[in-house]
């Protein structure tokens, strides 16, 4: 009986590995449910409570850390470890009605900013990092804003921390993915898990498993100063009814009924929608993802690698050039793209970096 219960043993364990090489191919995680989200919902406002010391944050735990402003505080995502990242939001006191429904305003999100040492020069001039404040709305009364430079600066203060984040995270792949292509290349053998991990990439990315080359050159970060410009062009400066109820700040389209918004002046005859998503950060992520992907965005895929080729640093002046496909307005809309980059001084973020923590990528910037 023993010899049998023995023999077992690795047969169990390999339909168990096969169990999960078969589910990860056929129902692969989501790229945004492996990574710890501080994605902080504008639900959320309506529960917190501050009081002193003593905070009340449904889902949420306090995180140590120095002393923030009145009215904020540090908060971990659920669910991960105390290093993990960390966001910082406004809360709402106790007493409601007018003063606690005009919190979540573009004015409130400016005096936040203004709070916490958020600006847009310092981080420009390479004098400071961008804080980690990651918000899952932008404000709804951004139009209500009449001095266009004070929209702008709230809104690229918004947005700066979602795209650098989820550059992070494609960073922190793109580390391991250098990291196991360099042990095949020694003809060493990859854990079980490593190559899960590579299956799943493969699928995420849409290329063949064991495509390395083709990982190597679509697992890539997306320059902040070319997302912010069109996130600004395809959201109105979050103006826009998509950026209001979808939280659509890039104007991706969908052919889904459950998940997109219809555009109002929509031609006849055409079904599209334009993607909702339930934050911005998945938003961004969707947005990388697209340009990483997308058979219509195979030029700007191949001048980045050129670029990482060349050991040159990664402009989103020059990469905007490829994106003629991204609107109908073709060259027209990539001189306005460029156009806001110039005027805005947009290309000295793409080298921001966000504030020390547990940065996902932080040591494969040079990569």
């Amino acid at each position: 009986m023993v010899g049998k219960f023995e023999r077992g043993i690795p047969l169990a364990a390999g339909a168990l590995v096969v169990g999960m090489v078969g589910l990860a191919i056929f129902d692969p995680p989501q790229p945004d449910t492996a990574r710890p989200q501080a994605v902080l919902d504008g639900a959320l406002l309506g529960k917190a409570v501050l009081e002193g010391a003593d905070t009340e944050l449904p889902g949420f735990e306090t995180a140590a850390g120095p002393a923030l402003p009145s009215g904020l505080v540090r908060i971990n995502a659920p669910g991960t470890a105390a290093e993990s990242i960390v966001g910082v939001i406004t809360v709402k006191p106790r007493d409601r009605g007018a003063r606690a429904s005009s919190l979540h305003t573009a004015k409130a999100l400016d005096d936040t900013f203004q709070r916490i040492g958020y600006d847009l020069n310092a981080v420009r001039s390479g004098d400071r990092p961008v804080p980690r404040v990651f918000l899952a709305k932008l404000p709804t009364d951004m139009a209500e804003i009449r001095q266009a430079p004070k929209r702008k600066e709230i809104f690229f203060r918004s947005v700066l921390p979602l795209i650098l984040q989820a550059n992070n995270e494609i960073l922190a792949d793109r580390e391991r993915l250098w990291g196991l292509h360099a042990q095949i290349a020694k003809g060493e053998i990859l854990s079980a898990v490593d190559r899960l991990w590579l299956i799943v990439l493969a699928e995420r990315y849409k290329v063949k498993r064991g495509d390395i080359a083709s990982l190597l050159a679509r697992v890539d970060i997306v320059p902040p100063s070319m997302a912010l410009a069109q996130a600004a062009e395809e959201s109105g400066w979050g103006t826009s009814r998509f950026s209001r109820q979808g939280n659509a700040i890039f104007g991706e389209w969908t052919f889904s009924t459950a998940d997109g918004l219809v555009p109002e002046n929509r031609d006849s005859g055409k079904s599209h929608r334009v993607k909702a998503f339930k934050s911005l950060l998945h938003s961004v992520r969707a947005y990388a993802r697209n340009l990483n992907t997308h058979r219509a965005y195979r030029e700007f895929r191949a001048m980045r690698q050129g670029l990482r080729k060349d050991g040159t640093a990664l402009s989103g002046r020059k990469l905007v050039e490829t994106l003629t496909r991204y609107s109908e307005r073709g060259d027209k809309y990539v001189k306005a793209l460029r156009a806001l980059m110039t005027v805005n001084k947009l290309s000295y973020f793409d080298h921001a970096r966000l504030s020390a923590g547990a940065q996902a990528g932080s040591k494969a910037s040079a990569i």
